[in-house]
């Protein structure tokens, strides 16, 4: 069992590896990082001294100063050096720089700058380094105004702010998600490569990028409605839009029903894109699920009966309430990295419809389980 350690653990990609790495826990133990280790020699080095691996994300990205920047970022490479030598460590380093080493800035340099440090100890040590060379990263919980423009427009589309494009440049860009499988993949090689390139997994104008999140807005977030998915990319964009949504205050969304002296007529979901749509009772007291999605889009519609809906951000205590009741029938959508549950809190049999974007398929089930 590999013992990995992330620095910068709690930043954007730092999240999504930490939690991807801990669903595989019979093969890595995770020990964790506190960004205070860098201002300690001695916890740093009890920290390094763990480690088999080292994954290396603790960066400045933004700072009016750029010196700052430059000045922040080879400085953590050099205390993480020193702590190497000082250990004795042979851990297998990777460490993620950027496609911005060739520009003429000084974060792109401090970056280039950190993985050649790295690379002259593995050469010095015999030590074993990964030297990640990334295009822009893009996911949920990117930090808007720092960690990316997809971030940024993200937050402002759906918090009703009004995004400004500076320069409509081509993004060469990698999901997140994609990001993670290299660097697990790198870790199960015990790759030695001091510059590994990336490749980018989509291309896309800021302008482009814009529009499809604005048309998700008035599609999805105004009108209930799952958008219409042409490709992998959207589908990324897609899920990624839905977690900078105001989840708390946007959910249950009640249906529009209407009734006659026949009954009621209700639309659980209008999409644009294949699914699998099921139907579940469930008796009092039982509660369903505790379990999240890291790619499928998911609807929970209550037609009839009492439910407690639970949403809790993997990594987060903060757990979001939501009551449903069918006599105002409504629904809960499931954001990624969020683990969800349904309960029956009535006295009656709970009658839910469930949609998903793919059938489920016990060979890659995207199903994992976390109580909320």
């Amino acid at each position: 069992m590999k013992k990995i350690g992330i620095t910068g653990q709690n930043g954007f990609v730092g999240y999504h590896l930490y939690h991807t790495l801990n669903l595989f826990k019979e093969e890595f133990t995770l020990i964790d990082f506190d960004r205070s280790f860098f201002e300690e020699e001695t916890k740093l080095d009890a920290f390094v001294a763990q480690c088999d691996v080292i994954v290396h994300l603790a960066a400045l990205n933004r700072h009016n100063d750029p010196e700052v920047i430059y000045d922040m970022n080879t400085g953590l490479v050099k205390k993480l050096v020193a702590s190497l030598e000082r250990t004795k460590s042979q851990a297998h380093l990777i460490i993620s720089s950027s496609t911005q080493e060739e520009r003429d800035n000084l974060y792109g340099k401090s970056k280039k700058e950190g993985r050649l440090m790295l690379s002259d100890w593995a050469n010095r040590a015999g030590g074993r380094i990964t030297g990640m060379v990334i295009p822009n990263v893009y996911g949920p919980f990117g930090h808007p105004y720092y960690n990316s423009v997809v971030a940024t427009f993200c937050h402002q589309v759906s918090h009703n702010e009004t995004p400004k494009i500076e320069v409509d440049g081509q993004l060469k860009l990698i999901y997140v998600g994609e990001l993670v499988e290299a660097i697990i993949k790198a870790i199960r090689a015990e790759d030695n490569t001091h510059e590994l390139i990336l490749p980018h997994t989509a291309e896309a104008k800021v302008s482009e990028i814009l529009a499809l999140l604005q048309h998700y807005k008035e599609v999805y977030q105004e009108k209930g409605e799952f958008p219409k998915i042409n490709n992998d990319f959207e589908h990324k964009l897609f899920n990624t839009y839905r977690c900078y949504m105001d989840i708390a205050n946007y959910f249950p969304r009640k249906f529009v029903q209407h009734t006659d002296n026949r009954g009621a007529f209700v639309e659980i979901a209008r999409h644009g894109i294949a699914g699998q749509t099921s139907f579940s009772t469930t008796v009092p007291g039982i509660t369903r699920g505790n379990h999240f999605h890291t790619r499928k889009i998911e609807r929970f519609a209550v037609i009839k009966g009492k439910a407690l809906i639970q949403l809790r951000r993997i990594g987060s205590n903060e757990v979001h309430d939501f009551y449903l009741d069918g006599e105002e029938p409504a629904y809960v959508d499931m954001p990624i990295w969020y683990t969800h549950n349904i309960k029956n809190i009535g006295e009656d049999t709970l009658y839910t419809i469930f949609w998903i974007n793919e059938p489920y398929d016990a060979g890659d089930p995207d199903t994992w389980f976390e109580v909320v």
